[in-house]
């Protein structure tokens, strides 16, 4: 095994990270599954993804040439572009954070995080997470994401990296979320 952290450079990259992204929607995994290994949301798409990519490059974890992780990264400008992440930008603009409004301060967004369930537990999170610090921090304060409060593998493993709690919330499909902060 070599991993190796890195932003999306390839097309090909992009294609991996669709396909680990599929297998860890909540519709491909058991209950018990979700449970225990944590889940994704967002289905993404080809086009979407490169977008993103061309304005802040995400972060990926490869063992040699397969993407076996990855941190999508996101920036403010695309906040319409998918659906059910509205209601967590409008909790941005809303939302304070050790007494400042959230949207006064330059952030990313962190639109998704996922690990090859063969690679969980070797400490990729984490070092994604640094790796996407390192490439950021000098652009944006802070890394905003939100999590289902019923992804307990996954606020554990945020907490993990720093991130805060900076408001919980109930979106309009009954999901309930918090929206987390890592203060850069």
């Amino acid at each position: 095994m070599h991993i190796t952290y890195a932003q999306v450079s390839q097309d090909a990259e992009i294609q991996d990270i669709l396909d680990l992204q599929k297998a860890n929607l909540p519709q491909f995994l058991t209950k018990e599954e979700s449970l225990s290994q944590g889940f994704v949301t967002v289905e993404h798409d080809f086009s979407l993804l490169k977008n993103m990519n061309l304005l802040a490059p995400s972060i990926i974890a490869k063992d040699d040439d397969k993407v076996i992780g990855y941190c999508l990264a996101m920036v403010q400008s695309l906040k319409q572009e998918i659906p059910i992440l509205v209601p967590m930008f409008e909790m941005i603009e809303q939302a304070h954070f050790q007494g400042k409004k959230l949207n006064t301060t330059p952030y990313l967004v962190m639109g998704q995080v996922c690990i090859h369930k063969n690679y969980r537990g070797l400490g990729i999170f984490q070092e994604m997470y640094q790796y996407m610090r390192d490439c950021y921090h000098s652009q944006y304060d802070m890394l905003i994401t939100e999590v289902a409060l019923r992804n307990t593998r996954s606020i554990n493993a945020h907490r993990r990296v720093g991130f805060q709690t900076a408001y919980e919330y109930t979106a309009p499909n009954g999901e309930q979320w918090a929206l987390i902060v890592w203060k850069w």
